[in-house]
């Protein structure tokens, strides 16, 4: 039986949903808080360029080795580490005096949402059976966009006025208050079952080159990327578009919001989709679909029709964050799971850092709606990826298993 479906034991992937919404959410009102914050002490784009750039490399550094420790102990205690890096890092953000510090607040808020993440990410990968990855992955991100969709509406409402400094770090004290409530949801969220089990595994470490060269974990990296990349994207260029195209900032808020809860609304239904597409299928379709509406934003189609167009991506790309995560998990090496996801992450900050620079590069030369068609060919690559992703361990070794029951004259269908 799953210690997922245990009695007594049901809830602790709602538990971690909630601490995730609300960790998520905090670092999502910091971060354009942040950016208004470093903006009233003086910073010019090229600043606010490197304090977003500390978020995302700080961390790269301690990606893998946080996994290994992670594939080799608990993954628990690293959960409430993440909460007192982000709500310290936003906090000490809304204190601070000066674009150094700024930076070096956002780098430590960056490495606590790491922290969390990888933690997290373990759990479910640990207490899921694998047929069983595909949902919880899809419950578990459910978390990440709440926060995202909650998150800069809140920010929005504190920040403003003549003010601009004093509201940007309201809205940052705010933000470490918010995540500071994911406290209240960490707890009997590990079971000691897999602790035990995890800790019993000591062998040797495998090598980050092999784990890399596994079939499947480079294509789930990549996946996850593009995913990503195109969602940041998206939401740093929609409001360009929207400014040469005549959208009120509030139409263009209103249309992310709907991007945002289409993704939301995937992840709800994600296990039958995965049940009558398979997992590459799906990968493949919607990565694919996802590439032909990216490119469709660079047309000039009327408002109600990129408001069609944003609410079928949402939902596209829904699909390729947690499923990349169980490509990953079940393509990896069983004691380097963590390692993989950590690797994984690693993948995710480096495209937040390239895939903005990229943008601004193909935008400056072919104008702001290039970006769009670049997400269009990086999607692409993501679904013929997809396409070649390894089949789930459980469906492999379910053909041996059913020739051994037949051997022996014995039927479990009815067990």
């Amino acid at each position: 039986m799953s210690l997922t479906t245990e009695p007594g034991r049901r809830g602790w992937l709602l538990r971690l949903v909630i601490a995730f919404s609300f960790a998520q959410g905090a670092v999502s009102m910091a971060r354009p808080a942040v950016s208004y914050r470093a903006l009233a002490l003086g910073a010019d784009e090229r600043a606010i360029g490197v304090i977003a750039g500390v978020y995302a490399l700080l961390p790269l550094f301690a990606a893998v080795p946080l996994g290994r420790r992670t594939d080799h102990g608990r993954c628990a205690p690293l959960l409430p580490v993440g909460v007192v890096l982000i709500a310290g890092g936003c906090a000490l953000s809304g204190t601070a005096d000066s674009l150094a510090a700024m930076a070096a607040w956002s780098g430590v808020m960056g490495l606590g949402h790491l922290s969390f993440v990888i933690g997290a990410q373990s759990i479910v990968a640990r207490q899921s059976a694998p047929a069983e990855q595909d949902r919880n992955f899809g419950h578990f991100t459910i978390g990440a966009s709440l926060g995202q969709l909650v998150g800069p509406i809140v920010a929005g409402a504190l920040i403003g006025g003549p003010d601009l400094g004093a509201t940007s770090a309201l809205a940052l004290l705010v933000a470490a208050a918010v995540a500071a409530v994911s406290f209240t949801s960490l707890w009997r969220i590990e079971h000691p079952r897999t602790t035990t089990g995890a800790a019993a595994s000591s062998g040797p470490r495998v090598p980050v080159g092999r784990i890399l060269r596994t079939r499947g974990v480079p294509g789930g990296i990549f996946i996850s990327l593009a995913v990503l990349s195109a969602t940041d994207i998206l939401t740093a260029y929609l409001p360009v578009v929207g400014e040469h195209r005549g959208i009120a900032p509030s139409v263009v808020g209103v249309l992310l919001s709907l991007r945002a809860g289409a993704t939301i609304a995937c992840r709800l239904v994600m296990t039958p989709l995965i049940n009558w597409l398979g997992r590459a299928l799906l990968i493949t379709t919607t990565c694919l679909l996802a590439a032909v509406l990216c490119a469709g934003i660079a047309l000039p189609v009327p408002v109600w029709a990129l408001g069609v167009m944003l609410i079928l991506l949402g939902f596209c790309l829904g699909v390729g964050q947690p499923l990349s995560m169980t490509t990953v998990v079940q393509a990896a090496p069983p004691d380097a799971r963590s390692t993989a996801l950590a690797l994984r992450l690693t993948g995710n900050r480096l495209g937040q850092v390239a895939a903005p620079a990229s943008a601004g590069l193909v935008a400056g030369v072919a104008g702001t709606a290039a970006p769009f068609v670049m997400l269009g060919g990086l999607l692409l690559v993501a679904a013929g990826l997809g396409f070649r992703a390894p089949k789930r361990r459980e469906e492999r070794r379910a053909r041996p298993e059913a020739t051994r029951t037949r051997v022996s004259g014995t039927d479990s269908r009815g067990s």
